[in-house]
């Protein structure tokens, strides 16, 4: 990993930011969802989801540049989702700095922290038409498990990885 990247817990502070980059980074598939203004509503919430998981950032050159959650596997989630499962929601990366390794480095720690509460598997879920998340998730060990409901038109699927 670069010397310049950070990867660090979420503050109170970060919100605007976590928001703005959620928003930035899914901006290119706003003609794939059906609801574009709901997706956005939600989107735009990213940092909400630090009252239930974990959020953790990824600071490039002492700036906010993409954000991830982590929801361990004692913590309600979907109900596609095994409960038992860790899972992981919502990696972004804000456009301008993509191809820095900072997607990887996000799940990486999500990953650590799934093997820190000693869980034997973690998942996510996500859609095709993620190019550049779903093909980091596989060279990552990440296997497709199962369809998941659409989400506003768009298909996702469940992917998990044995730890």
């Amino acid at each position: 990993m670069v010397d310049s990247v950070r990867i660090r817990d979420y503050r109170s502070s970060d919100a605007d930011d976590v928001n703005r980059i959620a928003v930035a980074a899914f901006g290119q598939f706003r003609d794939q969802y059906q609801d574009w203004p709901a997706m956005l509503a939600g989107l735009s919430r990213t940092s909400s989801l630090s009252a239930t998981g974990e959020v953790i950032v990824a600071a490039y050159h002492d700036r906010l540049a993409g954000a991830v959650a982590y929801f361990g596997p004692a913590v309600e989630k979907a109900a596609f989702f095994n409960p038992a499962w860790p899972i992981i929601r919502m990696l972004t990366v804000d456009p301008v700095d993509r191809g820095r390794g900072l997607g990887h480095a996000l799940t990486a720690e999500c990953i650590a922290r799934a093997k820190r509460d000693r869980s034997p598997i973690i998942a996510l879920h996500t859609s095709p038409i993620m190019t550049i998340a779903l093909p980091m998730y596989l060279k990552m060990g990440f296997t497709k498990a199962y369809d998941a409901p659409p989400i506003h038109g768009v298909p996702y699927a469940v992917y998990t990885k044995a730890l």
